[in-house]
């Protein structure tokens, strides 16, 4: 267990931190606690790689944290309603999408290679501004107009464009199954 597994693990525990701030109309708990998730996310990536501390667990967990963080974030905004439902449904569903096809491919005894596509981290850097600029704007009273615009049309686009190209993906490599 690395310390960049450890800071992992610990953004996973603040995950139900910031729900319950969110939902108990607490946002500037909700706000400071995204910042330390943020800043957690950054230095166990820069451990991981300038201290060679990379490892197939942090592989792993890394993505796991982030999906879990923003997923929670965007359904407990989305709940509250300080999000539209549609870009809630649609956040979720990508990624429940791309995990059924990872289960699938596991279930055909297939099971697929998963690499991020620049797409993807654009999606996730999207993602994350939007929900930090709702965030901040409810912590801290301001109108984010246009800017919560912008980034919800960011995060259309690269959502659907990454759900797209990563489904193309999927379905060239399973198309190499055999009938049997």
């Amino acid at each position: 267990m690395s310390i960049p597994n450890i800071i992992t693990l610990g953004r996973i525990m603040l995950v139900p931190i910031i729900v319950w701030a969110i939902v108990s109309s607490q946002m500037e708990v909700a706000f400071g606690v995204f910042l330390i998730a943020g800043i957690s996310d950054a230095v166990d990536g820069f451990l991981a790689k300038r201290f060679n501390m990379a490892s197939e667990l942090g592989a792993l967990l890394d993505p796991l944290a982030d999906k879990a963080l923003l997923v929670s974030i965007y359904m407990a905004l989305g709940i509250w309603g300080a999000i539209p439902r549609w870009i809630v449904i649609l956040v979720v569903s990508r990624d429940i999408m791309i995990v059924a096809a990872v289960i699938v491919s596991w279930l055909f005894d297939k099971p697929v290679a998963m690499k991020p596509l620049m797409v993807s981290k654009l999606n996730t850097a999207a993602q994350v501004a939007f929900a930090a600029l709702v965030l901040a704007a409810l912590a801290f009273g301001f109108r984010p107009e246009p800017y919560d615009i912008i980034l919800m049309g960011l995060v259309t686009v690269f959502t659907l464009t990454s759900v797209s190209l990563y489904l193309v993906e999927w379905l060239r490599h399973m198309s190499t199954i055999e009938a049997k």
